[in-house]
């Protein structure tokens, strides 16, 4: 008697999982609307989703439907997805824009992100170690450019991040001539730049007040670049030649100005907005003059 019992505990319990499985592999169609239904929800998606350029899910929370049941309406509706079209799609901004025209402070800020700048598929990168006076400078060049406010932030190890994320400026980088990788792409300065000797002087302004350095040497003061891509080099060597400068060759991964008439004539014609060098040189030109030496 028990035995039985158990044996039919055992097929309920068989029995109902059986149906429930059933009932968990139904699917339910949609409905079928009428003509009239069927031109009424056409016309308000429509509205809503390509006129008024809204998103599925702006579009879910207007109609009070979820969002798989927005996108299912518009297949059966046969309206095409537009995703591209919509605002933020792959991280473009709106609050962004684009230079229209080449200036010289495009032409420096191309020069930063030469020098110790880095672009990534969304973000726009410059890091400049301690140089944490000059990142405010380069935070206000940015908005003056692109109209956005940059974030600066500072690393663990205390070097100043200044950036921006924009799918939209990176793309625009990328058509300039500008890479992700600087040293194993070996990039170029982009030939806009050549067209202007404002330009020329702007963007070299840019590269040394990033990738230059300002010291003494034993009988006066010394202009150094340092950069890891050959073609860059050659470039920038060129671009100061063009100016009237008289720049060492190419030594390792650097060029030199040695020549006193060179360095005092590049203070005044290109001179230096990252204050760290422009005060070493003053403080330099000083000691050198107060030795008697001619600068």
């Amino acid at each position: 008697m028990i035995a039985r019992k158990k044996n039919r505990r055992w097929l309920l319990i068989i029995f109902f999982a059986k149906v429930t499985e059933r009932l968990t592999n139904i699917s339910f169609m949609p409905g079928r609307w009428s003509r009239i239904a069927e031109e009424e929800k056409r016309k308000e998606l429509t509205q809503l989703y390509v006129r008024e350029n809204k998103t599925i899910a702006e579009v879910s929370i207007l109609l009070g439907i979820g969002e798989s049941t927005v996108y299912d309406r518009l297949l059966r509706l046969e309206i095409p997805p537009q995703r591209e079209l919509k605002p933020r799609y792959n991280n473009q901004r709106t609050d962004i824009s684009l230079p229209k025209k080449y200036s010289s402070a495009l032409a420096e800020f191309i020069g930063i992100l030469l020098g110790d700048g880095h672009i990534t598929p969304s973000q726009v990168t410059v890091t400049l170690g301690k140089k944490d006076r000059y990142a405010y400078y380069v935070s206000t060049l940015m908005y003056s450019l692109f109209s956005i406010s940059p974030k600066i932030i500072f690393s663990e190890n205390g070097d100043c991040i200044v950036y921006f994320g924009s799918t939209r400026a990176v793309r625009w980088f990328l058509n300039m001539g500008l890479v992700f990788n600087k040293v194993k792409n070996q990039v170029d300065i982009p030939q806009w730049i050549f067209s202007k000797p404002e330009f020329i002087k702007s963007a070299i302004r840019g590269l040394f007040d990033t990738d230059g350095s300002v010291y003494k040497i034993r009988f006066g003061m010394q202009i150094s670049f340092c950069n890891h891509s050959l073609p860059l080099l050659r470039s920038v060597r060129n671009m100061l030649i063009s100016l009237g400068f008289t720049p060492s060759a190419i030594s390792g991964y650097n060029l030199y100005l040695t020549r006193r008439a060179d360095i005092d004539r590049f203070f005044t014609v290109i001179g230096f907005k990252n204050k760290k060098h422009e005060t070493r040189f003053l403080n330099f030109r000083e000691f050198i003059r107060e030795k008697g030496q001619v600068l």
